[in-house]
């Protein structure tokens, strides 16, 4: 029990410091009444950081929401059966999970990367790997090109030629939550 008493006392006694170390050298005269200048002196000082920047001013990460872009809704409703492993909007790519249709001893991952946000045929970088394992622990991955990479590719700009074309941005119709099953 003393250590447990030591460690409170301890603990109260580093939490006022910490209190009255931050009253220390501020005076009323050296605040700014108008909170706009003691936003600005602060983060002037390192004394604080912004969540969002003003409206208005020009921002080097802005991107739009990733249900306006064709390409994108276009990729995710087509390997919807798949389950995602990664997806990142602002970095352009979707990797799915390790997918088998019940053959346990074959396995398939696709990795969608977005070189463009325009519907063309060079808009989209795709990769198949293919995963066949002799026993759980002897597995050989490989790299598949050919007519399911063209095709899915296909698929995909037809898709998004097809959103682009409607502009008219359907909410998802799946169930997501409990009372969407009743």
């Amino acid at each position: 029990m003393p250590k447990i008493k030591n460690i409170s006392i301890l603990f109260l006694l580093g939490l006022t410091l910490m209190f009255l170390n931050s009253c220390i050298g501020v005076e009323a005269t050296d605040v700014p009444h108008d909170p706009a200048e003691r936003v600005k002196r602060n983060l002037e000082e390192g004394r604080g950081f912004r969540l969002m920047d003003a409206v208005g001013k020009e921002k080097s990460g802005d991107f739009s929401f990733a249900s306006a872009n064709e390409l994108w809704r276009a990729s995710l409703d087509t390997i919807d059966f798949m389950p995602l492993a990664s997806v990142n909007y602002s970095g352009g790519i979707i990797v799915t999970d390790w997918y088998s249709d019940g053959n346990n001893d074959e396995a398939l991952k696709i990795s969608i990367r977005f070189l463009t946000n325009e519907v063309r045929s060079d808009a989209l970088d795709i990769k198949i790997f293919y995963k066949k394992c002799s026993d759980i622990i002897n597995c050989k991955i490989t790299e598949k090109k050919g007519t399911l990479v063209t095709e899915l590719k296909k698929k995909i700009l037809s898709k998004a030629a097809v959103y682009k074309k409607d502009k008219k941005y359907k909410p998802y119709k799946g169930k997501t939550r409990a009372k969407d099953n009743d």
